[in-house]
């Protein structure tokens, strides 16, 4: 395998041995939940290729911000440690190379319109399963393939908003309102991360690849907890509480005199000491607030003496005291704030070195850990590498070049 300076460099200051080292995966995906779900695995170890039309990845024009190699900070996101290159899959001779890529990988993922595959003579059913029968094609999309909405694209919003995650987010005042990341993308590609390793657990006793699954759609209603299940058991719609939750009270976030806490008690203990440390102990021989039951009944009334006592607090002070004592407070922190906390820099949260910027890795293992791999690719800048790795010559790459579809040269 020949190999190029970024990569001997990324290999030197990586761990020992990862989980996924070994693993190669050919990322057809672009825009989030896919890449996001590619980047996971290559923190984790694996080769991921990242297969770009020759428009690019539409989240590199999502910006500004932009790096200093013309990227949208929102593809940087979710694209470090793979490796890019750039085919036209539209063209026969891209649907050729496209195979000759798949001869040595273990994953496909792809986020296409459902259909995409089998026009270009891809289909994993009819072609890719019985040519590479190891392999394991990863489908994320909007709705499925079938049903009344099979095939139609799907976005994270569009999502939210028929899935019923917006009616549950926001209060009365807003209305139903859109939450704030796009958290129906993000778990989508947690959920695809999960069946690909699920998928290789299986292969690993049958030697089989298979299908993998994801959609928009499912992982949206999948969200919605407990709001689902107090629906499908009291049959009452549920309603916009703002920041408040459900089935819990206090469970909110409240005023202090320099800034906002949100407030989290889970049980009566808690709602004890809660109103012991900051001068509310009369509550606690108040039946209205006797049990969270009857504090749900209550909401309204208890909200207004916590606002009312909690006035004279300053922020920090009552969120160290009290968190102290295991009763659950945090500051309303903005996105700067959260990153220089103290312990999001202890459990390097933030990825940081020359020319990017990124979040670090959730997901801890003790012996084989992940590590944030290499910054993320300019366009088509691997493609020459990945293609001579994979028995391509320089005069076939040449031809493909004339045919467009190579692009000509990488693009700055």
């Amino acid at each position: 395998m020949s190999g190029s300076p970024d990569r001997a460099a990324h290999a030197a200051n990586r761990p020992s041995r990862r989980s996924l080292d070994g693993l190669r995966v050919i990322d057809l995906s672009r825009v989030l939940a896919g890449p996001l779900c590619t980047q996971m695995l290559a923190d984790h170890g694996a080769d991921v290729i990242k297969v770009e039309p020759p428009a690019g990845d539409e989240t590199r024009t999502l910006g500004p911000p932009f790096n200093e190699a013309g990227d949208a900070a929102y593809f940087t996101a979710v694209n470090r440690g793979k490796r890019a290159i750039a085919l036209d899959l539209a063209h026969v001779e891209g649907q050729r190379t496209l195979l000759q890529l798949l001869e040595n990988a273990d994953v496909l993922v792809e986020n296409f319109i459902p259909g995409t595959m089998a026009r270009w003579g891809l289909d994993y059913e009819s072609v890719l399963a019985s040519r590479f029968p190891r392999l394991i094609y990863c489908s994320i999309s909007g709705f499925g393939t079938d049903g009344p909405l099979g095939g139609l694209p799907g976005y994270d919003a569009i999502l939210q908003a028929m899935c019923g995650l917006m009616s549950i987010n926001g209060d009365p005042a807003s209305g139903p309102t859109r939450i704030g990341v796009p958290i129906v993308d993000h778990l989508t590609g947690y959920t695809a991360m999960s069946g690909i390793l699920l998928a290789l657990a299986d292969r690993q006793h049958t030697g089989l690849g298979q299908r993998v699954e994801a959609t928009l759609f499912d992982t949206a209603l999948s969200l919605l907890v407990p709001h689902a299940a107090n629906w499908m058991h009291s049959g009452r719609t549920p309603e916009l509480l703002g920041s408040a939750h459900p089935n819990i009270a206090p469970y909110d976030k409240f005023a202090c005199r320099d800034g906002l806490v949100f407030l989290g008690l889970l049980n009566d203990r808690q709602f004890q000491r809660f109103c012991e440390h900051v001068g509310l102990s009369r509550l606690l021989t108040d039946d209205r607030f006797a049990t969270n039951a009857m504090r749900l009944q209550h909401r309204a009334q208890l909200r207004a003496e916590i606002e009312a006592v909690l006035a004279s607090w300053s922020r920090d002070a009552l969120c160290e005291e009290l968190m102290r004592q295991g009763v659950p407070v945090g500051p309303v922190n903005t996105v700067p704030e959260a990153f220089e906390q103290l312990h999001a820099q202890h459990r390097q949260m933030s990825v940081e070195r020359k020319g990017y910027r990124g979040v670090g890795i959730p997901t801890r293992l003790s012996r084989t850990p992940g590590q944030p791999a290499s910054t993320p690719p300019c366009y088509g800048q691997h493609t020459d590498e990945v293609l001579l790795e994979a028995g391509l010559s320089d005069r076939r790459l040449a031809e493909l070049r004339d045919l467009g579809v190579l692009p000509r040269k990488r693009r700055k």
